[in-house]
């Protein structure tokens, strides 16, 4: 992986530049001894690591607007930076961009339950959200992961998705409005409180931007009601292969479960080792089925999925009988991550989505890639949609390692577009995937995305290095711009 070469006038000015950012936020919210920005060299996908020109934390949208307006004026590259939870490389800093962190930006802002949404600043977390309308038996629907952790404000750069999101769509179709701030230091903001924006949809464009059009300063969020029954099943599988194929089963008898999620036997067991969620460890896979709705549908629908389950070979099936029972059932894949790091030095998280179809298909290459590359792999799945998360086992501290795991993860991205599907579900490109655009995108087809980007940040500032393999001028692809929220492309022909 290459990164953009630095900067040498902006590094021979870093003083000055770090001086001028203390003039525009409090003292201590400019971080520039080497220890302290040995916090921020990386971000989930810790094997690439570089410290940051210098890192700010601003705590107002004036704060962030005064700082990129500085920062186009003195032709210093942004790279904006949530949690630091992403695990593409998105947040990686580079030696001559500041990092503009957002963590002080952690208040809820307002909960209107008449409209059924929540207004929040970038830097509040997935599950606070939650939290602080489950009084009221509300809840926010997209929960990846490392929802105790990651920020809304992350989850829309990457259009992060989660356990739930095959019923209840991923972030993009649960964020209704943001305050964003653009290179030029302007506010604008796309859409609001209202279900549908007139116009373009500017907003859909920005999820899932990867902080490459502008930096987003306060979100609205829709909530929805709890429903009145969820019942989570355990169906074990004496093979990868038919767990797989229930999964597309289920779907083409017109059963949408809340959440279904697939694991391997390898993940099963890393993870009943740390959690004791009860998962049976005598199967090849595993699928966590969760129904939710009216009692009589989720009791109606149980007996389908396991009438479906058997007929596809189960060996194992067991429902949830109580609200407890249903968490800990899900408690062992929410602990995914932390299970296989128990079991592996190290570990690289995947990310692609496929056809449901192409599960068996996809599953049994996998393994052969498995071998072929002679390194583990713990699968766990967002089966319902397709959106694999293979984790790969490896040993950083063995030469050569690391190169071959990423090889072999290349191969499984490159599997998941041969099959129909794409490079990422909700991880993002960031710098892992970036070299690898060209194998689902044609030229053209990059260069027309490079033209959005030149809409926002004309001088490419924002993010530089991230998502493109190769990143032209602006001037090269027909200069265009964004004023007031509306797009101009006076140098693309007209039809």
């Amino acid at each position: 992986m290459e990164m953009p070469e630095p900067d040498a006038g902006i590094l021979s000015r870093r003083a000055a530049i770090i001086a001028d950012l203390g003039r525009m936020v409090p003292k201590d919210n400019v971080i520039a001894d080497e220890n302290e920005l040995r916090a921020y060299e990386c971000d989930g996908l810790s094997a690439y690591r570089q410290l940051p020109l210098t890192v700010v934390l601003p705590e107002t949208t004036s704060e962030v607007s005064e700082i990129l307006k500085y920062c186009q004026d003195q032709g210093v590259k942004i790279v904006p930076r949530g949690a630091g939870t992403s695990l593409s490389g998105g947040a990686l800093p580079l030696a001559d961009a500041v990092t503009l962190g957002l963590g002080k930006f952690n208040r809820v802002l307002e909960i209107d339950y008449d409209n059924r949404c929540v207004v929040v600043q970038p830097g509040v977390t997935n599950k606070a959200i939650s939290d602080a309308v489950e009084h009221r038996g509300f809840y926010y629907a997209p929960d990846p992961s490392s929802r105790i952790a990651c920020s809304i404000g992350g989850n829309i750069a990457e259009n992060s998705g989660g356990m739930h999101c095959l019923k209840y769509g991923l972030t993009t179709n649960n964020v209704l409005g943001v305050e964003m701030v653009l290179t030029s230091g302007e506010v604008i903001r796309l859409g609001g409180k209202h279900m549908e924006s007139e116009g373009y949809d500017l907003l859909g464009l920005i999820t899932g931007s990867e902080g490459l059009l502008g930096v987003i300063t306060e979100v609205t969020v829709r909530i929805l009601q709890k429903p009145a029954t969820a019942r989570a099943m355990l169906l074990g599988f004496p093979s990868s292969e038919a767990g797989g194929a229930t999964v597309g089963a289920i779907i083409a008898e017109g059963i949408i479960p809340g959440g279904m999620e697939m694991m391997d036997k390898l993940a099963v067991s890393a993870m009943e080792g740390f959690v004791k969620s009860g998962y049976p460890l005598d199967v090849e896979s595993l699928l966590i089925v969760e129904l939710d709705g009216p009692k009589v549908e989720v009791d109606y629908l149980a007996g389908r999925v396991e009438a479906i389950a058997k007929d596809n070979g189960a060996v194992s099936v067991r429902i949830s009988n109580s609200e407890e029972e249903r968490q800990m059932f899900w408690a062992g894949r929410m602990s995914a991550f932390p299970s296989v790091g128990r079991i592996s030095p190290d570990y690289y998280c995947m990310d692609g989505t496929i056809p449901r179809a192409q599960l068996p298909t996809v599953l049994a290459r996998m393994a052969e890639l498995s071998k072929h590359y002679g390194l583990r792999v713990a699968n766990v799945f967002h089966a319902g949609d397709g959106n694999l998360h293979p984790l790969i086992l490896y040993d950083a501290n063995i030469p050569g390692e690391l190169e071959k795991t990423e090889e072999f993860g290349a191969e499984i991205l490159k599997l998941c577009v041969d099959v129909g599907g794409v490079l990422t579900g909700e991880h993002g490109v960031g710098v892992e995937k970036r070299d690898l655009m060209d194998v689902m995108f044609t030229e053209d087809d990059l260069k027309q995305q490079q033209r959005v980007k030149c809409a926002f940040d004309p001088d490419a500032l924002l993010n530089p290095g991230k998502v493109f393999p190769t990143l032209h001028r602006c001037a090269e692809l027909g200069r265009v711009h964004v004023h007031n929220g509306e797009m101009r492309f006076p140098d693309i022909p007209r039809f």
